[in-house]
């Protein structure tokens, strides 16, 4: 098999072209070609008069070894890799020991599989709610103003991934193609297939419920075990000749679970999970993240900047974008998990604080596409000594999330504000042209208190920049809403290259809660890693 690439055709071409453009860049005949899957499919738009879509494919031809020699010098023409998925490490018979998992997202949800497909027999501790009943109490409070601090955007099967566009694109490296196994189970799971090959793939929260039941069913099936509301509220650690050693959980009703394996696939949302482990002395850092806001646009408008006369093409779908600015202050500032053709959605998990989110179904066919723009907060920039409290960037968090509470009027609204007026340093009365998705709605107010003075200063510079970009990204009328808080997790549960706690043996921190992944792919690729981990160390204790 062979791996072409680059190999680019105009947006709407012929069916009939794919085949004739391996024949061109393989210089045979068409008996030679036995067959072809497509790879990858992205498309080049920088000439909005002039959409290409460029291919990756794996082509099956007569006499390989002869073609490959023919072409030697080409770089675009390569045996296909193999990118086949391959256990580490299989359950010994007779195993009496189980691995915890704490935490349903991407993160524990991969790695249960993985060690249930292994034959480990995983169990799952999810603080919140099975996916449906999460949806209703994630309703409730988009359309009543009623929050369930343990069953929400944050909390519950699938995690926070479940409530957005489930954007399965990462920049992680991936020499083990980790990567692949994810999206082939999300598939088999009943993802859309085109996740396998398209540049961008996406699935859309009504599908990612599905799946999440459907690889709960297949990790029970193998012998797991998935527990909702059950939260761990401490950890039992013991002292013995090889150091801190994790020998059990405890949840909130006393049940205590022993385990000397556990993973923690927490999230970046488990604020009380982290002040219990920095009390039990898990070694934890303070880590960098983001605070920004959420801006709407009409998506025809950034459809016509992206594509010019292809607005609207069905295989480009709605458009989207990722700008990157770095302010005269030293900041920078940057859009995140921009969510085409979406809503923006209330956040929270904790009563009495805002946070703002983006999601978008699989059609992305809403009117308005947002995105976070986010200003880069390091350690140095929270209040207090780092050194002793390494919790005080998720401190810093909730105080701008109790600002944004207030500001939208103490009942779970949002307070929002036009880019023109927050460019001219007024506060808003009134709804403009663009009509904003935030549920349970949005007060109309001055931003400027809902964010750190210099983060204001660096969006301020931002915006007329971006609009250089993006031609009516400052539009008067666009919206402007927050607080964007939980970009990522505030701290790092470190760990060794075993992926073990620094300084707590069988503990495994995991994903974004602990400050190793960002996004659904790059969770779930470390959720696998760390399960990997997990096997090897259990398969070697049995020995």
């Amino acid at each position: 098999m062979l791996r072409l690439t680059e190999v680019k055709l105009p947006l709407d071409h012929p069916e009939a072209d794919l085949p004739a453009a391996i024949l061109r860049k393989l210089g045979i005949s068409a008996e030679r070609l036995l067959g072809f899957t497509i790879h990858r499919r992205g498309y080049d738009a920088r000439k909005r008069s002039a959409i290409f879509l460029i291919y990756s494919l794996d082509v099956d031809v007569k006499d390989e070894a002869a073609v490959l020699k023919r072409l030697r010098g080409d770089k675009q023409v390569q045996p296909t890799p193999d990118m086949a998925y391959r256990f580490v490490a299989q359950a010994p018979e007779g195993l009496s020991s189980r691995p915890v998992i704490v935490g349903g997202g991407p993160c524990g949800l991969l790695a249960g599989l993985v060690l249930a497909q292994m034959g480990f027999r995983p169990i799952i501790l999810e603080r919140g709610k099975a996916v449906r009943e999460r949806t209703k109490d994630t309703w409730g409070l988009w359309r009543k103003g009623e929050l369930n601090p343990e069953s929400n955007v944050q909390f519950g099967e699938g995690g926070a991934g479940t409530f957005s566009d489930g954007k399965l694109y990462s920049q992680i490296k991936d020499p083990q193609h980790h990567g692949r196994k994810v999206l082939e189970e999300f598939v088999k799971a009943g993802a859309p297939a085109e996740i396998l090959y398209v540049s961008k793939p996406h699935i859309g929260t009504f599908r990612l419920v599905t799946m999440v039941e459907h690889m709960r069913g297949e990790i029970e099936a193998l012998g797991g075990e998935v527990r909702f509301q059950n939260r761990v509220t401490d950890v039992e650690i013991a002292e013995g000749e090889q150091g801190r050693q994790i020998s059990a959980v405890i949840l909130a009703d006393g049940e205590r679970i022993a385990a000397d394996h556990v993973i923690l696939a927490l999230g970046h949302s488990a604020r009380d999970t982290f002040r219990m482990l920095h009390e039990r002395g898990v070694y934890i850092e303070p880590k960098a993240f983001s605070l920004g806001l959420r801006i709407e646009h009409p998506q025809a408008l950034i459809d016509a900047c992206r594509f010019g006369q292809f607005a609207g093409n069905a295989t480009l779908g709605a458009a989207d974008y990722k700008l990157v600015y770095h302010a005269g202050n030293g900041r920078t500032t940057y859009s995140f998990c921009m969510c085409p053709g979406g809503t923006v959605v209330a956040a929270t998990s904790e009563v009495g604080r805002v946070v703002t989110n983006g999601m978008s179904q699989y059609s992305r066919n809403e009117r308005n596409a947002n995105a976070a723009l986010v200003v880069g907060i390091e350690p140095c920039d929270f209040p207090g000594d780092v050194n002793s409290n390494p919790l005080a960037g998720m401190d810093f968090q909730r105080h701008w999330e109790e600002a944004a509470f207030v500001a939208g009027g103490g009942d779970y609204r949002a307070p929002a504000q036009k880019v023109g007026d927050f460019l001219a340093g007024r506060p808003s009365t009134e709804v403009g042209t663009v009509l904003p998705s935030y549920t349970p709605g949005v007060r109309w107010t001055d931003l400027s208190a809902c964010l750190p003075d210099y983060v204001i200063a660096t969006l301020r510079e931002a915006l007329p920049a971006f609009d250089k970009q993006i031609r009516g990204f400052a539009m008067d009328d666009a919206v402007l809403t927050g607080v964007e808080t939980r970009t990522s997790s505030p701290i790092r549960l470190t760990r060794d290259a075993d992926c073990r706690s620094r300084n707590t043996r069988g503990l495994y921190p995991a994903g974004e809660g602990a400050g190793y992944a960002g996004g659904i792919l790059s969770a779930a690729v470390d959720g696998i890693k760390v399960a990997e981990a997990v096997a090897l160390s259990m398969t070697a204790d049995a020995r």
